[in-house]
């Protein structure tokens, strides 16, 4: 081992709270407000910390959020959707969890790989510094090498960020052994800062048994007694509930958590999760959080109605109504598509239309199971999504197929961009065994290819081509005319696979039109048929980028267009 380096580190290892601290860090420069969910898990957290980090703003505080995820995966790339809904791609390239998503559409901010860690992060790091000799023959434990590494990620957001407030997600569910490094971190988090810089949250839940028509509040009272069990004292409990909750549930609650009852609030249904930020608010959620942490007399005044204008653009009563079909094969669970369908809401609000969303499972089409006639009745435009693997290829190949011929409008991201290229070559290019090399291997006929720097790669996590890249847009074309006449636009992607250059001519040849693509790669990006209503394809995923008011461009053609379909104008 390097002594010079040996001596550099020398006194790093010692003290119980090891790392804990970046150099330059200032004690009560930025607060912490710490949301945790017991009972069960799905709950609302992330739409909770999104509302939440909306009204802080409205307060001119900057907010930053960051998601600490239990799971000893590196990053949410290689989960299922079926397991964990939605992989939401930031801007550099950080595949993460779909609450990431909400955050940006929400406080209309680009995050990046600062405001999302997991298990498997932290505990990466330390193994890579005990193998690099870092801890100097001391033994590596829990604490306070675990919690003082998950320490370091939140105070480094606090600095890098230079938040009023960092907005701390705990993935989970209280009670659950794989999020004990979280929990025992922000104790030791909360004792190091001072009770007046961090605010404790938790979010339970109130059960209504339909067969008792009554509330039952004991499952919460025990989720929070181990709560405090852990050494983690509660200064706010939102109690999440279908209905909104009784005076003594409040009681019962408040009594058995120490937590005084004007500190006990309810969060019930509501019809668009776009209300919550004024609803929480008007409760005055927002501001005991900021009570807690000593800062109501600098912000306890709005002086604006930004919130409640906010709100009311987004909530408005639709004049009229389409439906979108969604052709995946992970239609079992919406949080799979969660992005997608929050773009169609974004377009709604704008538009002043209800989008009503029709699911329809590729595979059912491709077996035999339902009849892709069938599938298309009362839809005024469809998508055909992401995806990977050979399941349900041949049915969103079917649906786009069914689309193009009968003028119905069309979008495909990604996967879907992909099977409008084969479809488009079997029928009119007279490659009749046209496919992906992600199906089968055929050099003849792949007119979908891997992409030239994928082609070492091995492993799956990490590895595709993900995050922000520049989109070079063809004057004159529909995407030229839907980003408002720019030349040169960013969305983000998340793809191995790409149109085969030997294949690009034929195509162009006999009428797709390929309008976006690489700056300097010959990397086709977007694809559209003049002639038709709207037959769009983007190799990204324009969901991800769009936000509330700002819906994604492509997005508003598209929805623009099924209304066309629908109401002829």
């Amino acid at each position: 081992m390097d002594e010079k380096f040996l001596a550099s580190i020398s006194d790093k290892s010692s003290g119980e709270h090891f790392s804990a601290f970046p150099e330059g860090y200032e004690k009560g420069r930025t607060k912490f407000v710490i949301i945790t969910g017991s009972v069960m898990s799905g709950i609302g957290k992330g739409i909770f910390s999104s509302a939440l980090g909306k009204t802080l703003q409205d307060r001119n505080l900057k907010v930053a959020p960051i998601k600490v995820e239990a799971y000893l995966n590196i990053d949410s790339g290689t989960l299922s959707p079926y397991r964990h809904g939605e992989v939401f791609v930031l801007d550099d390239g950080t595949e993460t969890d779909m609450d990431l998503g909400s955050y940006e559409r929400f406080l209309d901010m680009e995050l990046s790989r600062d405001n999302f860690t997991t298990h498997g992060q932290i505990y990466k790091r330390i193994i890579e510094k005990e193998r690099a000799g870092f801890y100097q023959g001391r033994d590596v434990q829990y604490i306070p090498h675990v919690t003082g590494e998950t320490k370091m990620v939140l105070r480094n957001l606090a600095m890098k960020s230079k938040a009023d407030i960092v907005l701390i997600e705990i993935g989970g569910t209280v009670g659950d052994y794989e999020n004990l490094f979280a929990m025992e971190s922000v104790r030791e988090l909360i004792y190091e800062e001072g009770a007046q810089n961090c605010c404790f949250v938790n979010l339970t839940y109130i059960l209504e048994p339909h067969h008792l028509g009554e509330f039952k509040s004991k499952a919460a009272q025990i989720g929070l007694r181990q709560l405090m069990g852990l050494g983690l004292q509660p200064d706010l409990i939102v109690c999440r509930s279908e209905h909104p909750i009784t005076r003594t549930v409040k009681e019962k609650i408040s009594m058995n958590a120490n937590v005084p009852i004007e500190r006990v609030f309810n969060t019930y249904d509501v019809g668009n999760i776009y209300e919550l930020p004024l609803f929480y608010r008007e409760q005055g959620v927002d501001e005991a959080i900021l009570q807690v942490l000593g800062m109501e007399k600098k912000f306890k005044v709005n002086g604006s109605r930004s919130l409640r204008d906010w709100t009311e653009k987004n909530i408005l009563k639709p004049e009229k109504e389409v439906t979108i079909g969604v052709a995946g094969k992970y239609t079992g669970t919406s949080d799979t598509y969660i992005s997608i369908v929050k773009a169609l809401e974004h377009c709604s609000a704008v538009l002043n239309a209800k989008v009503n969303v029709k699911w329809i499972e590729a595979t059912d089409v491709e077996n035999g199971k339902s009849r892709i006639e069938e599938e298309m009745q009362g839809v005024d435009g469809v998508i055909v999504p992401g995806g990977f693997g050979t399941r349900g290829v041949e049915g969103k190949i079917a649906c786009v197929k069914y689309l193009r011929e009968n003028k119905v409008p069309f979008l495909g991201i990604c996967y879907g961009f992909q099977m409008a290229v084969i479809e488009f070559c079997r029928s009119i290019c007279g490659v009749k065994n046209a496919n992906t090399e992600e199906v089968k291997k055929d050099s003849e006929n792949n007119v979908i290819c891997i992409l030239p720097e994928q082609e070492e790669v091995e492993g799956l996590g990490g590895t595709l081509r993900l995050g922000g890249f520049d989109i070079k847009v063809k004057k004159g074309t529909l995407a030229y005319e839907l980003y408002g006449k720019k030349d040169k636009v960013r969305e983000r992607f998340r793809h191995r696979f790409n149109v085969n250059t030997k294949f690009i001519d034929l195509i162009e040849k006999n009428g797709m039109v390929f309008s976006g693509m690489a700056p300097q790669k010959r990397i086709m990006q977007i694809l559209e048929l003049p002639g038709h209503p709207f037959f769009v394809g983007t190799q990204y995923h324009a969901e991800f980028t769009s936000r509330p008011l700002k819906p994604n461009p492509v997005y508003l053609g598209f929805v623009k267009a099924a209304l066309k379909k629908k109401y002829g104008k």
